[in-house]
């Protein structure tokens, strides 16, 4: 049976888990994004963004879905209060041994005469269907062993495969009814109910998506978070001791000086394209100067009066959106 040699093999690269669904639609999913619509709609226009992914690409039989744990590896204390776990430990940098593993077991795929269809489905409601966890009332994907530290990796492909039972309730809640400590630590209130989140103001997200300065209200939301945002996951019930920290994370250590938000805002455009970035990819290529609004918001929410003269500076930085979060710290700070 062709399934069993893929999970075979996925178990033998060190997945934590892996699953095997058909490629049907993906309609609890669609349903959220109707919901989360009706109820925040300045909002729609991300939700409807996401909507292709309901729908797996033409010629899809079934999807293959692995975990793999990022709860092995050793957090930088420097770069610690500043940037999301997923985001330090991004198992698509091809110098990983995640990346490694993810190349090996779709070749191996291929080798078993399956063809990889192009194209994205959403994964966590993928890894739900097959088993592998459940969501926590913060969104992510938990599984009872690594918390919500997992990544996890999809294969679209054209051949039906032998499928195991699976949870009717693809949105199976893993939290207990009386938590609510994720709802009450999202720093701008995206999180307000189970399973139910306001994308427009999940910092994640808005950190890298406007194309202008963020309001007044959620640069103090925001706090001193750069790069991603691990408020709801800290405070979880679920991801308590589940870091183990054994294993050091290639080349982190080595980018912990460049990371720190005092040497992002004297970052010059090249070190950036050609170090930064390629590493840390989320803002874009020519977006340098959001990850300096970034750093500078956070320098100026840390209220550390050795950052003061460096958030005067760039008050006369050429760039009129860092400039005016900088006029914004200083107003703020009384400098």
């Amino acid at each position: 049976m062709l399934s069993e040699k893929i999970k075979t093999k996925a178990a033998g690269l060190g997945y934590t888990a892996c699953g095997i669904i058909p490629a049907s639609s993906f309609d609890e999913y669609k349903n959220e994004l109707d919901r989360r619509s009706e109820l925040f709609p300045e909002s729609k226009y991300l939700y409807d963004d996401f909507r292709s992914l309901s729908e797996p690409p033409k010629g899809s039989k079934s999807i293959i879905v692995t975990t793999q744990r990022i709860n092995r590896y050793k957090i930088p204390k420097a770069s610690e209060p500043f940037y999301g776990k997923m985001y330090l430990f991004d198992n698509r940098v091809d110098f990983t041994e995640e990346h490694r593993v993810n190349k090996e077991f779709e070749m191996y795929i291929k080798l078993l005469g399956l063809n990889i269809i192009d194209g994205t489905i959403p994964d966590r409601w993928a890894g739900a269907r097959a088993g592998l966890g459940k969501f926590g009332r913060n969104n992510f994907l938990y599984d009872e062993k690594h918390g919500s530290y997992i990544i996890i990796n999809t294969w679209i492909v054209d051949k039906e495969l032998e499928y195991e039972k699976k949870p009717e309730n693809t949105g199976l809640s893993a939290c207990n009814d009386g938590c609510h400590k994720c709802i009450e630590a999202c720093p701008t209130k995206a999180l307000s109910d189970k399973l139910l989140m306001d994308a427009g103001k999940c910092i994640c997200r808005v950190q890298f998506d406007k194309e202008d300065a963020l309001s007044e209200e959620l640069r103090e939301q925001m706090g001193i978070w750069i790069y991603g945002c691990d408020a709801c996951q800290d405070v979880c019930p679920m991801n308590k001791n589940k870091f183990v920290e054994d294993n050091e994370y290639p080349l982190l250590l080595e980018f912990e000086e460049l990371m720190k938000p005092q040497n992002i805002l004297e970052m010059d455009e090249e070190t950036y394209k050609n170090v930064l970035n390629p590493r840390f990819w989320y803002a874009g290529e020519e977006n340098l100067w959001l990850w300096k609004c970034n750093a500078l918001r956070c320098l100026i929410n840390t209220g550390d009066k050795k950052y003061h003269a460096l958030i005067k500076k760039n008050q006369n930085n050429p760039d009129k959106r860092i400039k005016e979060v900088a006029k914004w710290g200083c107003g703020k700070l009384g400098i």
